[in-house]
């Protein structure tokens, strides 16, 4: 279980601020730093807790940077406290900034449908609220209409029992989230929700995805 209300948010942040320096860090393949003059593009997703879909991301070949942060609400530059109550209308996202000539965006719809379970609403499993919903941030029409045509693609497959309902919507702004919640899997990897919520996660992602995956990925 991760947190549900403002005061389980503050245990959270007390024990991470008390245990950081304790933590082993996990590898993570690849330099997350985007080249100069590079031509990126990018992207922005909720798939429920930030700390689950920066950790998947981070493994793709052609990722260049993945930030964790909030998108979605009416609250400029919200605290994770306040995201933490479902008042703000903010959700958790990832911003991924990318290189297209390695990845496309298909390849990223398709890596952010695979990194959760679309069909919950407003939550993802032990983390309910609005704050953890599925959402796409389009940042261009081209986006929109290929996330949109991903979407109705996912309901007529029969993938799913239940209908895909991630919602989809024009980007507007990027809260980036406190520092600590930055790398979080790679930072703190030994801690018991990195071990038993990402860890399973992150395996399934990465044998799904074992042709784009960074080179030194296991």
């Amino acid at each position: 279980m991760r947190r549900y209300s403002l005061l389980s948010c503050l245990l959270a942040i007390t024990f991470v601020a008390c245990a950081q320096s304790k933590q082993s860090k996990e590898k993570v393949p690849g330099d997350l730093s985007v080249p100069k003059n590079a031509k990126v593009e990018t992207a922005t997703f909720g798939g429920g807790c930030f700390w689950c879909t920066e950790a998947q991301f981070q493994y793709l070949d052609g990722v260049l940077k993945v930030e964790s942060g909030f998108s979605g609400g009416t609250v400029a530059n919200p605290s994770y406290e306040e995201v933490c109550t479902g008042t703000t209308g903010h959700a958790e996202v990832i911003q991924v900034t990318y290189d297209p000539a390695k990845v496309s965006y298909e390849e990223l719809l398709q890596a952010f449908w695979t990194a959760h379970d679309p069909t919950q609403l407003n939550r993802q499993g032990n983390d309910v609220g609005t704050q953890y919903r599925s959402v796409i941030f389009y940042h261009n029409e081209d986006q929109h209409k290929l996330a949109q045509e991903y979407k109705e693609k996912l309901d007529k497959s029969g993938a799913y029992d239940k209908p895909v309902v991630t919602e989809i919507a024009p980007f507007t702004k990027f809260y980036k989230a406190e520092d600590y919640h930055q790398d979080y899997y790679k930072e703190n990897g030994s801690q018991p929700y990195c071990h038993f919520v990402i860890a399973p996660k992150l395996e399934k992602f990465k044998k799904v995805f074992k042709d784009k995956l960074k080179p030194g990925s296991n």
